[in-house]
């Protein structure tokens, strides 16, 4: 498993996720189409799948397990269970098991599938659909060092991705799983006061998604605090302090701040993990 073009990678699930990730492998020449296949019980998931990746889907679960050394559970949580129970006859072939299921802990999928079993959860976010994601992930059961480096190969493919204990990866959640939709509301509130300062809505909305993809990328590739960044902008007396001012007045920072962190407690309380 060292050279992961040798591997043959399953996904259980062929919706938007694992169709996403599967032709991000192919377009980074990490996998070729022939070494993907996906299943799922719906027809147009897999139609979907093979006309988007040129890579295979069928109909049955078993053909995965059997035809893969990597799976990738890319399901909802109420149909892990099953999944679990569908692939424990077939783990004794040594697979890696990735799950991205949302709030499926480790501990659950070690039980469904057996001891011994390699197991990587992943929390991807949606932005991975434009292989601009980012990830975290986290070790469990046997799952080792080599394994790791192979989840860092095959999700670099669609965005950033970095290993934490599995403790952390609620805050995950809360931070970049739930992330894209408060910037959402970032780039639309922008837009908003362009239009109300005149400007078309088109230009207004544009202007204000590019505006916010060339900041991310200041801080992701020059490396330098996101304060400093925003002292650079803001000279003495000019138009930037000023509307700085104004989201200090409006509290914007005390709000993001407590949108991650009510996030990050949904997660733990959906995934039964509430700390007291």
């Amino acid at each position: 498993m060292d050279d992961s073009q040798e591997l043959h990678i399953g996904f259980i699930g062929a919706g938007r996720m694992a169709t996403a990730l599967a032709r991000g492998l192919i377009a980074a020449g990490v996998l070729s189409a022939e070494r993907i296949v996906a299943c799922d019980p719906l027809g147009d998931a897999r139609l979907r799948f093979t006309e988007e990746c040129g890579a295979a889907a069928v109909e049955a679960a078993g053909e995965v397990w059997t035809r893969s050394d990597v799976v990738v559970l890319a399901i909802k949580p109420q149909h892990v269970a099953e999944a679990l129970a569908e692939g424990r006859p077939h783990t004794g072939f040594g697979h890696l098991v990735i799950s991205i299921a949302a709030g499926v802990r480790l501990s659950s999928l070690l039980s469904g599938l057996g001891e011994g079993v390699r197991l990587v959860r992943v929390m991807p976010n949606t932005p991975a659909l434009v292989s601009a994601g980012a990830s975290a992930f986290a070790l469990g059961g046997a799952a080792g060092d080599d394994d790791a480096r192979l989840v860092e190969r095959l999700f670099s493919t669609v965005g950033t991705v970095v290993q934490l204990p599995e403790h952390l990866l609620d805050a995950v959640t809360g931070l970049s799983g739930s992330g894209p939709a408060y910037v959402y509301q970032v780039i639309e509130a922008l837009s908003d006061g362009g239009v109300l300062c005149g400007l078309p809505r088109d230009a207004a909305t544009a202007l204000a998604a590019q505006t916010v993809l060339g900041a991310a990328r200041m801080v992701l590739e020059t490396g330098e605090h996101p304060a400093a960044l925003k002292d650079a902008v803001a000279s003495p007396g000019g138009t930037t302090i000023a509307g700085l001012r104004e989201l200090e007045r409006g509290g914007l920072r005390s709000a993001l701040i407590a949108a991650v962190e009510a996030a990050t407690r949904r997660s733990q309380e959906l995934g039964g993990s509430v700390r007291k």
